[in-house]
């Protein structure tokens, strides 16, 4: 099968199919391998690529001839790095510059994009990465409006998404979502249910550029027979009641985002086909023999720890190392109390807004209370008490009910006022509201039944586990 031209690799084409006319590149590196893959893969669309082995030979080069971008190959970001291409930036050089490491964590890439490199990839790395990489940075690519645009612009962005907040922990968090944005690289978000991991995601895929659709999966709420299917299509007649063929999330989302949630929850034979999917970036619709293209970020998020389901052999460790390029924490709600009272507001002049209502106005007492309560349910559970204080224009405190001042644990010690004890409490309160409809609860609360069966069996086994035997004997009897 003729593969097909990556879209980086096109998109650098020039009008004829031949190089594009006028475009240079510098490859700093030291290795031999690298440097013989990428000029053997750019050289064919690019008329100067141009290598050298060190960063000072770099600047001799540079020196000498105008080069429209720089790509640096090292292991790690370090500080000679980040200062060299610092340095050109306090020089006037606005050359892109394109940063290619063996691994990187948070703080590093960090680093990187402070410093002023204008994309990091990660190994291992392939000429048509790097041809889409230049292709966006020179304005030939599908994300080049963005990767051009000022970062202020993506205010607006973040209040739509819902993103709100003034705390040091958003603040960051927002400052990370901007610059990590125009990149193609893959994003894991982590956090409890309920802090947003899903508009965080939106945003990203907004301020990225990219013109394709976002698609998203709950990977908790899908069982494993249909999971392929559901990700990458089906033929006709490939199994029992597929009448027609169907495109998958995938196909949906192509030149656009696929988000995962719950990824932790995917099914072990399912990891092994994403890992594939992410290193060869094609797809295979279930029942056919075709391979099929795809042009796709992914997005993972999770609420889990996936170190140990890698300890525990749930959860593949070479696709963790895939998709954790780089993470993103989105704080709970206690973590940043400060916020509460500018998303109570936000969401309130919204709902006010929509019903058509006067926004309520609450007494100072009463955002006090809102401030001291622990927020097991995070953003999704103040949402949804200020909307129903005013639909039904009450006070926060008869919403929450029970008396003023003791929401928050004053004594954390206490085995009863732990986080997952008031995380139990909200679950079984909406268990009770839902009249014990398990799939009623977990949508109400947000997550997947899948997950709320989870956190009950937990609970019930634990329960019984703290019951001495004579005690279970006799209740058994009785």
């Amino acid at each position: 099968m003729k593969r097909a031209d990556p879209a980086g690799v096109a998109a650098l084409r020039g009008r004829d199919g031949g190089p594009q006319p006028g475009v240079s590149v510098l490859l700093v590196t030291r290795s031999a391998e690298t440097s013989r893959l990428l000029c053997r893969g750019l050289g064919q669309t690019l008329p100067l690529v141009e290598v050298a082995p060190t960063l000072d030979a770099a600047d001799a080069l540079r020196r000498r001839v105008r080069f429209d971008l720089v790509v640096v190959d090292v292991d790690r970001v370090d500080a000679a790095v980040t200062e060299w291409v610092a340095e050109r930036r306090r020089g006037g050089d606005r050359a892109p510059v394109v940063l290619v490491v063996a691994a990187a964590g948070r703080e590093d890439i960090l680093a990187a994009l402070r410093a002023g490199v204008s994309d990091l990839l990660t190994g291992p790395l392939r000429s048509e990465d790097l041809a889409a990489s230049i292709a966006r940075l020179l304005g030939q690519g599908p994300e080049a409006e963005t990767a051009s645009r000022p970062l202020a612009a993506s205010d607006d962005i973040f209040e739509s998404e819902g993103i709100v907040g003034e705390s040091p922990a958003m603040t960051d968090l927002s400052d990370v979502i901007r610059r990590i944005a125009p990149m193609p690289m893959t994003v894991l978000i982590e956090g409890e249910s309920g802090t947003g991991k899903e508009l965080v995601a939106r945003a990203i895929h907004r301020l990225s550029g990219r013109k394709g659709q976002f698609a998203a999966i709950n990977c908790g709420a899908i069982t494993a027979e249909l999971f392929e299917s559901e990700l990458f299509g089906h033929v006709k007649g490939s199994f029992t009641g597929a009448l027609q063929s169907r495109d998958g999330l995938f196909a949906y989302a192509q030149g656009g985002t696929v988000f995962l949630d719950e990824i932790g929850e995917m099914p072990l034979g399912m990891q092994a086909k994403l890992l594939r999917v992410l290193e060869q970036r094609t797809i295979r619709p279930v029942g056919s023999n075709r391979e099929v293209a795809v042009d796709v970020r992914v997005i993972a998020a999770t609420n889990c720890e996936l170190h140990a389901k890698v300890g525990a052999g749930t959860f593949r460790e070479d696709l963790f190392h895939r998709i954790n390029v780089i993470s993103l924490r989105v704080p709970a709600l206690r973590e940043r109390p400060e916020d509460i009272p500018v998303l109570a507001r936000y969401f309130l002049e919204r709902v006010s807004r929509k019903m058509g209502i006067p926004v309520p106005q609450f007494a100072e007492s009463e955002w006090l209370r809102l401030r001291r309560h622990a927020w097991p349910g995070n953003v999704r559970e103040l949402r949804n008490l200020v909307e129903r204080c005013a639909l039904l224009d009450r006070s926060p405190s008869a919403c929450l009910g029970g008396p003023a001042g003791r929401d928050r644990p004053s004594a954390p010690a206490d085995d009863d006022l732990t986080l997952e004890s008031f995380e139990r409490q909200h679950i079984e309160a909406v268990l009770k509201l839902s009249s014990g409809n398990k799939s009623k609860a977990a949508r109400r609360l947000g997550i997947s039944r899948k997950t709320l069966e989870r956190k009950l069996h937990r609970w019930e086994r634990a329960a019984k586990v703290d019951v001495p035997p004579a005690r279970r004997a006799a209740g058994s009897d009785a």
